[in-house]
């Protein structure tokens, strides 16, 4: 059975008539790498092609934007985007005439649709927003988005945490002064936690209810190095990956994503070929073997940032997929080199990330007093877990147990019935999926 289609026919239940949340958990969403909007104005005196663009009158789309991602125009598209590395200041900045600008902070519509004309393609947090509202909330009121430019990893963004603190404070004074609940997904679970980090605890007592990471990158992907060798397609039978790679590369967030010391041993063979082997330990000698030893200078600077993995000091959730393959190293067949096609060898994890990084909030447990809880969802990929009934499911009854009213409302009267019936569905189709039990504090699992 799929368990990967949108279910809102199945949770339109949910919304009781007449029935109030009082205590509901403001939301706000915080993105990963490509997981919200970017805008752009052009006023440039040259261009890569005669038929790209020099000026414009207003901003534009520039991610995620359909028509821009075709041959030819692409190359428009990449110069566009792409960011030039400054070695002295350690900080990357736009090409020449073109200013990037972040459109929807505080707001769901950039983070629910990447793309704005909401092609199903572009859908990201959207689902969730839609089971969220079925349950209560109201968007840009109770859930709130945090983009960012996602180009760029901590180290460059320090004015979006300032903004986010912000948001979060202003969230919870607008929602009855009720905390929090944090829900990120891939790179916006280090980005978060990185944020958490810089917080006294008081402050996190006061405003977090809790975190719920899904696909959390937490340390890394050996994707990010596939990307610096031969770039990344985007899962598009269109998009060559060779042409993408120039614009990929160009981002500080995939040196944050390379894989961290902290989950791979330094001397554990990343990058295989029949001259040389990589690992962490001389990771600087594959960058030099690219011809690109910017991304090693950005690695440098972004290295603080993922040696940093104390506990959030706040309630954990971690959903994320296993049993996808995923790419564990970079195997060059004898008689090429680095600037050939690698075969990618695979390992466990969603696709995207490797298993033991999106495990890596395990190691929390015994190192904080708030709970931690993993679930792992079979054969549930990368964004795919943005959308899975088991998702949504488990989404929907974190916000029950907190309502202290809803589950005396569900469990007696005439509603009984109706909400146990679509919960055993639900139940049936996790049970053949043979997903995990749901954590004990979800009382729904005992109705």
């Amino acid at each position: 059975m799929d368990l990967t289609k949108p279910i809102q026919t199945v949770f339109l239940l949910l919304s009781f008539t007449g029935f109030v949340y009082p205590f509901l958990h403001p939301v706000v969403f915080v993105p990963g790498d490509g997981g919200n909007q970017l805008e752009a104005k052009l006023n440039k005196t040259d261009v890569v092609h005669y038929i790209c663009q020099k000026t414009t009158t207003d901003y534009f789309n520039i991610w995620l934007n359909l028509e821009l991602l075709v041959p030819l125009v692409i190359d428009c598209w990449i110069d566009n985007i792409k960011l030039t590395y400054d070695n002295a200041t350690r900080t990357t900045r736009n090409q020449p005439g073109v200013d990037v600008r972040i459109p929807g902070f505080g707001g769901t519509e950039s983070v629910e649709w990447i793309d704005p004309s909401h092609a199903s393609t572009g859908s990201y947090f959207n689902n969730i927003a839609d089971i969220l509202v079925s349950l209560g909330y109201t968007r840009n009121v109770s859930i709130k988005g945090a983009p960012y430019d996602f180009r760029k990893g901590p180290n460059e963004n320090q004015d979006y945490f300032i903004r986010l603190k912000k948001l979060i404070e202003d969230t919870y004074e607008e929602n009855n002064q009720t905390s929090v609940m944090l829900i990120v997904h891939s790179m916006g679970g280090p980005m978060s936690l990185y944020f958490l980090n810089q917080q006294p605890q008081s402050w996190k007592d006061k405003y977090v209810k809790r975190l719920v990471a899904l696909s959390g990158a937490w340390g890394g992907s050996i994707k990010a190095l596939k990307v610096y060798a031969m770039g990344d397609d985007l899962g598009s039978y269109v998009l060559r990956p060779s042409v993408m790679r120039a614009e990929q590369i160009s981002q500080p967030s995939t040196a944050y994503l390379l894989p961290s010391p902290l989950f791979w041993k330094p001397d554990e063979v990343l990058i295989q070929t029949q001259k040389k082997n990589f690992t962490l330990n001389n990771l600087h000698e594959f960058f030099d073997g690219i011809s690109f030893s910017d991304g090693w200078e950005m690695k440098k600077d972004l290295a603080p940032f993922q040696a940093s993995f104390k506990p959030p000091g706040v309630e954990v959730h971690c959903l994320y997929g296993n049993g996808v393959p995923t790419v564990e190293r970079l195997y060059y067949k004898p008689g090429t080199w680095l600037d050939g096609t690698p075969t990618l060898i695979n390992g466990d994890g969603d696709g995207t990330v490797n298993l033991r990084s999106l495990e890596g909030c395990q190691h929390w447990r015994s190192l904080q007093k708030q709970k931690v809880f993993l679930m792992p969802l079979p054969k549930i990929d990368h964004l795919t877990i943005l959308r899975s009934n088991l998702t949504l499911q488990y989404i929907a009854e974190l916000v029950k147990s907190d309502e202290p009213n809803f589950k005396e409302y569900i469990t007696e009267g005439p509603h009984k019935r109706s909400w146990m019936d679509k919960f055993r569905f639900l139940k049936k189709e996790s049970a053949q999926s043979k997903a995990p039990h749901w954590p004990d504090l979800l009382y729904v699992n005992d109705v």
